[in-house]
């Protein structure tokens, strides 16, 4: 991204512009990013190609002022942060389902960020209720986040069916996120992973409909007709009767302004 593309990317966001690669200037830009851009599949529903090219996806969030699921917007998160300076690795992950067991491969993406202070983050905007601030990569204690107690652990080859050598596990208050690995990726290598979770019947994606943004005390989110916003830890759970009032919480909670309503998924259907 040249300059003023860049700074267009900031301002979506809410962030200044910071004056080194460090960090503290790390830590800002993913908050900053978690609470201005939503995780959301609307995509999926409404049709739309899902194009894994970081213009293509910087113009989804900024020209559009829509969101993503992980590719997308850890794509267009890793593009912003490369303009800035900072060395970024796009890294494969597979998420752990209820059951515990790992999804495909490529099934999630990651980031691996290096700064100018010489410390290294795994970054993530792209996982829903996850992290509010990047991990420390090589620390392997528990490390606290208004998110919740997270740890970066080493895979045992031998215990954990699909990891290989040098794979790592990512935990939230104990349990496990996904499988991560350290080989370095590129953003094209996520095409056969967003095309299954855009089109497969048993995708999690194609399953369900979500928009959700973490907010300063809490999150909204909004799913199909229901739209739930927890505020200091209280849920409140309400239902829009109408297609009108589902376009308008679109626009006033997330600022996504659609023509339509996207079709809500049959979850028992293939």
């Amino acid at each position: 991204m040249d300059h003023r593309r860049t700074d267009a990317y900031l301002r979506r966001i809410g962030a200044e512009r910071p004056s080194a690669p460090t960090a503290d200037a790390l830590r800002a830009l993913h908050l900053a990013h978690l609470l201005a851009v939503p995780f959301e599949n609307l995509s999926v529903h409404l049709g739309e190609e899902i194009v894994l090219d970081a213009d293509a996806l910087v113009e989804k969030l900024v020209d559009r002022g829509r969101g993503g699921f992980c590719y997308e917007l850890n794509g267009a998160f890793g593009a912003l942060l490369s303009a800035l300076g900072f060395e970024v690795t796009p890294l494969q992950a597979r998420v752990a389902g209820k059951d515990g067991r790992l999804g495909i491969p490529y099934d999630h993406m990651a980031l691996r960020v290096r700064t100018s202070d010489g410390t290294t983050w795994l970054a993530d905007v792209g996982f829903g209720t996850h992290t509010h601030y990047p991990l420390a990569f090589d620390d392997r204690g528990e490390q606290p986040d208004p998110g919740g107690v997270f740890r970066i652990g080493d895979a045992d080859a031998d215990a954990v069916e699909g990891a290989a050598a040098g794979d790592l596990l990512v935990l939230r208050d104990g349990d496990v996120q996904y499988l991560l690995e350290q080989r370095p990726r590129a953003l094209r290598d996520f095409e056969a992973g967003a095309w299954y979770h855009r089109t497969s019947p048993a995708s999690h994606f194609t399953r369900s409909l979500v928009c959700s943004l973490l907010t300063a005390d809490g999150r909204i989110t909004l799913s199909g007709h229901t739209l739930t916003a927890t505020v200091d830890g209280e849920r409140t759970v309400t239902e829009l009767p109408t297609d009108a009032s589902v376009l308008k919480a679109y626009d006033q909670h997330f600022g996504i302004v659609l023509d339509h309503v996207p079709p809500e998924p049959n979850p028992t259907e293939g």
